[in-house]
């Protein structure tokens, strides 16, 4: 049990780093679509690169931050069904999510993407766009990789799920 807590806390931290580190990209995307506005209707001039990176920015962001946003229990759920319930009943939803979907969905997506991505860093691909960025495969190889974090994230809401069935405390890196 002793090793449970250890990969959860490993993972827990791991996702807390990582989405230190997208935090730093949302200010980023800000100051881009900032820029981008300016540009557009100050100078009446656009360019495609500030574009791109917007939305390169953007699905970096969600990618990546998805374990993260786990971490802190922030994606959308029926709170109207699921909040009333007590911690045995919402360990018992979430370890039985965790294990029925959200592990095969992201084995499905890890396992799917990988020849996207190989194709994709196999040609350096790029943007199809002139004055595009050139680094489209850098994306592209973030499709995985987040769905890995979500994936041992998904593992350690199970490990702390199990823990509250079993009436185990667990501590969080969270501090609650």
């Amino acid at each position: 049990m002793q090793a449970l807590r250890r990969i959860s806390h490993w993972i827990d931290t791991l996702n807390l780093w990582v989405g230190r580190g997208v935090a730093w990209a949302t200010a980023l995307v800000v100051v881009v679509v900032f820029v981008d506005v300016v540009m557009r209707y100050a100078f009446n001039t656009s360019f495609v690169f500030t574009q791109e990176l917007e939305w390169h920015l953007f699905g970096f962001i969600f990618l990546m931050g998805a374990g993260y946003t786990l971490l802190y229990d922030g994606h959308v759920r029926v709170d109207i069904f699921y909040q009333p319930l007590s911690p045995k009943a919402k360990a018992w939803i979430n370890l039985v999510g965790v294990l029925l979907f959200l592990i095969p969905g992201c084995l499905l997506v890890i396992a799917t993407s990988w020849s996207f991505v190989f194709n994709s860093w196999a040609v350096m691909e790029g943007s199809p766009d002139p004055g595009g960025i050139p680094y489209r495969f850098l994306l592209k190889a973030c499709l995985p990789a987040g769905f890995v974090l979500l994936l041992l994230q998904g593992i350690s809401l199970g490990i702390k799920s199990l823990f509250i069935i079993l009436g185990e405390e667990i501590q969080s890196v969270l501090g609650d």
